[in-house]
């Protein structure tokens, strides 16, 4: 076992306008380790993040979330009855044994990807949602690119070998497609179904993940994967006291081992990190004019969630302060940035979130604006 000294640098901590670096042990011998904070994105913590290896079933991370998303845009519901192909019934490794002509909800589908891995029910679910296996692949890829996946390449959509080739990916793009899947709660109940002995009637279903789940405190996802050229990997989430982390660990030796280094950087984040939301995506921040306009006022609302990652040893004052003009000038258009809110420690600014507004206000007319200053002058009259 070597055991490595690693010095965790922060890329951005609340308390701090500089990096700030800590000397933490940890007992590691993946190939790859990465731990963030999901809400703010911060990563605390990397070891070879950047660097390309096989993530077996990891890759049904980014199979969820193209589904999800293909639900919540209407384009299929989670009480579509799916029928398996041949292709679906032929896959081998975990499954729920599906046989060509099988009806089954999508939802039970998903469940079977997120909980049992199932080979089977992943294909069933990229023919349904891609319309095909290829074209599936092809949007698993563009979805890839679209977050900023620099060094991952998809294959297929389950993680099985093919003639020797491996779905790609590195910790640092696990994390990314893992953060965006955990925006979506409904998620962490089809990961967290533990065992069904009756799954479909007569399939005995059992989670892949539970080996962390029922040993680690907080935790409610997300995949683990394996074969032989990716070995142990997790993509890991858990939730202590409104503050989340996730970790990934690419090609550990064994599954204890796994566990082990999952344990160890959750531990270090949850041990020395708290996540503080001042302002949740979309809440309104504050009411402003808006000059000659359609209306004459608009909310201002935040254009991301506003939160902090704080470290619990550093002490100070935590304020903000909203930089915004008296007024806006018509026309202004829907999400276009109008603001700032900054959030200082002890008077410095330590962070900056846009501000914005979510609707088109065009310029109004001669006879609306004749119409308020009309009802403005009767109102000074009184």
């Amino acid at each position: 076992m070597r055991k490595i000294l690693i010095c965790i640098l922060i890329a951005v901590v609340c308390f701090s306008g500089t990096q700030i670096a800590f000397g933490q042990e940890f007992e590691l011998e993946c190939e790859a380790a990465l731990l963030m904070e999901p809400v703010t994105g911060k990563v605390v913590f990397e070891h070879e993040a950047h660097k390309p290896f096989p993530i077996a079933s990891i890759t049904k991370v980014m199979t969820l979330l193209l589904a999800v998303e293909a639900i919540e845009e209407g384009k299929v519901s989670l009480d579509d009855m799916v029928v398996a192909s041949q292709r679906a019934a032929e896959m081998g490794g975990s499954q729920i044994f599906l046989e060509k002509g099988q009806k089954v909800s999508l939802e039970n589908l998903l469940i079977a990807v997120a909980s049992g891995s199932a080979n089977d029910a992943s294909v069933a679910v990229a023919e349904h949602v891609g319309t095909s296996v290829e074209g599936f692949v092809e949007d698993m890829n563009a979805k890839a690119r679209e977050l900023g996946m620099k060094n991952t390449n998809f294959l297929n959509p389950s993680g099985l070998p093919i003639d020797e080739e491996e779905n790609l990916s590195t910790a640092y793009d696990v994390a990314l497609v893992s953060r965006e899947l955990l925006k979506y709660p409904m998620v962490h109940k089809w990961a967290t179904v533990e065992w069904d002995t009756e799954f479909l009637g007569d399939v005995y279903l059992s989670n892949t993940n539970l080996k962390f789940l029922i040993n680690y405190p907080g935790a409610d996802g997300l995949k683990t994967g394996w074969t032989t050229k990716a070995g142990h990997c997790i993509s890991a989430t858990a939730l202590r006291d409104d503050t989340r982390f996730l970790a990934v660990i690419l090609k550990s030796p064994s599954p204890d081992q796994r566990l082990k280094e999952t344990s160890q950087l959750l531990n270090y984040g949850f041990g020395n990190y708290k996540t503080q939301t001042l302002h949740t995506q979309g809440e309104s921040i504050k009411t402003i004019e808006v000059e000659k306009g359609s209306k004459s006022t608009v909310d201002v609302k935040a254009k991301d969630n506003i939160s902090l990652l704080l470290d619990k040893k550093q002490e100070g004052e935590i304020s903000t302060n909203i930089d915004l003009p008296k007024r806006l000038n018509a026309p202004i258009s829907n999400g276009e940035t109008v603001g700032v809110l900054e959030v200082k420690r002890d008077g410095t600014v330590i962070e900056k979130f846009d501000l914005i507004v979510e609707e088109e206000i065009t310029q109004a007319g001669t006879f609306q604006l004749f119409g308020r200053s009309l009802k403005e002058l009767l109102r000074t009259v009184r």
